[in-house]
């Protein structure tokens, strides 16, 4: 048993989107999805960070979904900003219930657990929604309140936050997201989003008393990172 983290798997099986335009780095990707979880058994759990499915509805993600499923053990996913198909979480808990994807969770304005490990997140915020520079403070506001709640609702317990936007990036910081990882101490922060010759500018290491890691399919080869037995 284990804990297993990837994010921006950028399925496409029901939708026309193909990634290999964005290098050799994504040619035959969904193989190598498929082969990287191979390792995992039912017994684990892997944290999807976002960036799930092209589909623009839960109907044209069916495929993507039923690929996730097929891999082996628990999947929980959070939302991207690609994540178009996203709908409230009783929609999307019915919609999975009605096609049997029974190892799929929301992690949405909530925390789930890990053999007493309190996983939180939410999707985060970035410098590239600003418009014009202007920051949207409702956005950003509203990012800040889910990941809150996610972390008031671990109580006491061991946290791991999960994000898909890097909330420090080289020339970018978002110190709203930073102080709710700083003052629920957080033990260890994964975010994705980062793609292609962004990965060096991706913060990893340790900031106060957090660990932060880069968890992209394509940075990762596509093979799910190992976080804790």
């Amino acid at each position: 048993m284990a804990l297993y983290t990837i994010g921006d798997l950028h399925l496409s099986l029901g939708s026309n989107k193909p990634m290999d335009i964005f290098g050799d780095r994504w040619q035959n990707y969904v193989e190598k999805i498929r082969l990287g979880f191979s390792a995992l058994t039912e017994d684990d759990t892997t944290v999807l960070c976002g960036d799930l499915s092209w589909g623009m509805s839960l109907e044209e993600s069916l495929l993507d979904f039923r690929f996730i499923h097929a891999l082996p053990g628990r999947k929980i996913i959070l939302k991207g900003n690609h994540d178009y198909w996203w709908n409230t979480a009783s929609k999307m808990q019915r919609f999975f219930a009605e096609n049997g994807l029974d190892s799929i969770e929301i992690l949405h304005n909530n925390c789930l657990f890990y053999n007493g490990t309190a996983l939180c997140g939410t999707r985060g915020w970035f410098y590239e929604l600003d418009n014009e520079g202007t920051h949207n403070g409702k956005m950003l506001a509203r990012e800040a309140g889910r990941l809150e709640t996610s972390l008031k609702a671990a109580g006491d317990a061991e946290k791991i936050c999960f994000l898909h936007y890097p909330p420090l990036y080289q020339g970018y910081r978002c110190p709203e997201l930073l102080e709710l990882i700083d003052r629920y101490r957080a033990e260890r922060c994964y975010y994705g989003h980062l793609h292609g010759p962004t990965h060096r500018r991706a913060f990893e290491g340790r900031r106060g008393e957090t660990d932060y890691a880069l968890v992209s399919a394509d940075y990762l080869g596509f093979v799910p990172k190992k976080i804790c037995d």
